[in-house]
């Protein structure tokens, strides 16, 4: 009993890291000699198998594990339903929600999360209040997950003021918490509130992660506080140990430019050791034709993406 369960341990870290890698070849090279093992059916190797496959965009295999199951567990259908949304396929996410209900299975709290997520990316508040109430009715509303995934569902969808409500209602927080709720200020302009919150965060001991300072720099951004920003990109790798990252450069050239300040903006794209991408472009150039700069977009400074 003992040697078998260290072979489906092994053979699910194993699939996992196909997961990772998106080895779909090694993947069902795994599948076939769990197969052979006679091990495919325990539920553990299923949902590796089942987030696996999906997650290398194979969701008709996922779909053929899932139904060839005779014995289907909530966390089986939370596999799929995750699996859907990481894909973008949100309403997808939500119809398999529905079906694990008519199949009269009971939510989990790892159920939500990712249904939450459909719901903000398909900008579906009133789904995403019905969610919000079926997490408190089984009692998963306070998980601290189901929390941060209910503050972006209501940032993204425009109710700020209920996303604030969860956010002080949580027993406890993390820098998870911390961002969106920082990220749903600035989003929605208010920018001071945003940087307010920054600072409660670290007053409360929670360290800025590299998410957190993609939210405070965009909040900068949509508030026009140059000297803030700046010192905020200054220091977060010096104070906080937190390296800039493509995104970060993108809120502070997006920043630059729209105050005026193309030169600086360029000297910035310039120190990025990796190749800038569209979403760093567009905000230089658009900052150049708000601005009718001067600056020469097929200049090879600038990089031949221009």
């Amino acid at each position: 009993m003992h040697g078998s369960v260290h072979i489906i341990h092994k053979n699910a870290i194993l699939i996992e890291s196909c997961k990772s890698n998106r080895d779909l070849r090694t993947l069902r090279s795994l599948h076939a000699r769990v197969l052979a093992l006679g091990i495919a059916h325990h539920d553990f190797l299923r949902v590796k198998l089942v987030s696996s496959y999906a997650h290398c965009s194979q969701l008709p295999d996922a779909l053929h594990i899932f139904h060839c199951a005779r014995r289907r567990p909530t966390f089986l259908f939370n596999s799929l339903i995750k699996a859907f949304d990481s894909l973008n396929l949100h309403s997808q996410s939500i119809n398999f929600y529905l079906y694990m209900l008519q199949s009269g299975k009971l939510p989990d709290r790892h159920t939500f999360p990712s249904l939450l997520k459909s719901c903000a990316s398909l900008s579906a508040l009133h789904l995403g209040r019905l969610v919000h109430a079926a997490a408190v009715v089984h009692g998963f509303s306070s998980d601290i997950a189901n929390s941060n995934a209910l503050i972006a569902m209501y940032a993204k969808s425009g109710d700020v003021v209920t996303a604030r409500r969860v956010f002080d209602e949580m027993p406890e927080r993390n820098v998870v918490s911390w961002s969106a709720i920082i990220g749903a200020y600035g989003a929605h302009g208010m920018c001071q509130e945003a940087l307010g919150l920054f600072e409660d965060m670290l007053e409360s001991g929670v360290l800025p992660d590299s998410k957190t300072f993609t939210s405070v720099l965009a909040a900068c951004s949509h508030g026009g506080m140059v000297e803030t920003g700046r010192k905020v990109f200054e220091t977060m790798e010096e104070r906080f140990g937190v390296r800039p990252r493509l995104e970060h450069y993108t809120c502070m050239v997006d920043l630059l430019g729209k105050a005026g300040a193309q030169e600086e903006a360029k000297a910035l794209i310039e120190r990025i050791d990796s190749p800038p991408d569209r979403a760093l472009w567009r905000a230089f150039l658009g900052a150049c034709r708000l601005h009718g700069s001067n600056l020469n977009p097929s200049d090879p400074s600038l990089g031949s993406t221009c």
